[in-house]
């Protein structure tokens, strides 16, 4: 009879373990959240993005960090557009390890969760990408803020938009310093991921500055979200067509002769492909 009631015991302590195992996973997966990416006061910032090459905020939530600018837009809880630096002395081969995909505290709404991508299919594409900003612990875990990812097919952010990344970083070596402009087009009825209808944008973009001495030479890509073998110059557009699909007012804050200059045409002179 004791042994008989020791056993229901024991088998009752073994359930409440379980339950207990079973609740703490499911908080943990749900609720948890890994410290903040923020530098330490001594952290030197080495990425700035001049104020007259930032575009219009249509949503009006600008987020500054550290090594990146970006306009949040809530409903398709992505950014319309994040603006950096990138130069020759970013590029670095230093190994960092992955972090987690946190929600961005700046963004007054938060950003979307990294849970709105499991099993959907996508990547988690960075906008700007973790491989420009190796140079410091800070600026890599930096671009693992949900605002900086958008969903992005696999063969398409491993295939073009890749390649597009890797010519950039080729320039920046080449002509030391960039400034980059990029984002998905975000448009009504865009399909959705997740419980907070993460928008699937069809086409993306990347807009790429170089500055020499006072003059500014501008190109900008604009790449269907599918695989595609295209070479990268088939994608080139003029600002003035990436701001009738994208609904951003590039350059704004230039004086309007040069800009209606950047903005008409296409010019791939100053660029090697």
């Amino acid at each position: 009879m004791r042994q008989s009631r020791s056993r229901k015991t024991n088998r009752t302590i073994y359930m409440l373990l379980l339950i207990l195992c079973i609740l703490g996973f499911w908080v943990f997966e749900n609720f948890y959240t890994p410290d903040l990416y923020s530098a330490p006061p001594n952290e030197v910032l080495t990425s700035e993005v001049p104020d007259r090459l930032l575009p219009a905020s249509t949503s009006g939530e600008i987020v500054i960090h550290s090594n990146y600018i970006l306009s949040y837009k809530e409903r398709y809880e992505q950014a319309e557009w994040v603006a950096y630096e990138l130069n020759r002395s970013h590029l670095t081969y230093d190994d960092r390890e992955r972090p987690d995909y946190i929600e961005d505290p700046k963004v007054s709404t938060k950003s979307a969760d990294w849970r709105n991508y499991k099993g959907s299919g996508y990547d988690r594409g960075h906008l700007c990408p973790a491989g420009d900003r190796r140079f410091s612990v800070y600026a890599y875990n930096e671009t693992f803020y949900t605002s900086n990812i958008t969903p992005q097919k696999n063969d398409f952010n491993s295939g073009i938009w890749n390649q597009l990344e890797k010519k950039i970083r080729s320039w920046s070596k080449q002509y030391e310093r960039l400034y980059i402009i990029t984002g998905g087009i975000l448009e009504k009825g865009l399909p959705t991921i997740g419980e907070e209808d993460v928008a699937v944008p069809k086409m993306y973009y990347k807009i790429v500055v170089k500055e020499e001495g006072k003059d500014i030479k501008v190109l900008a890509f604009l790449i269907p979200h599918k695989d595609t073998r295209e070479p990268l110059i088939n994608f080139l557009v003029t600002i003035d067509d990436l701001e009738e699909v994208s609904g951003i007012d590039f350059f704004n804050k230039m004086d309007k002769n040069i800009e209606t200059r950047l903005e008409q045409s296409i010019n791939t002179n100053h660029w090697s492909f």
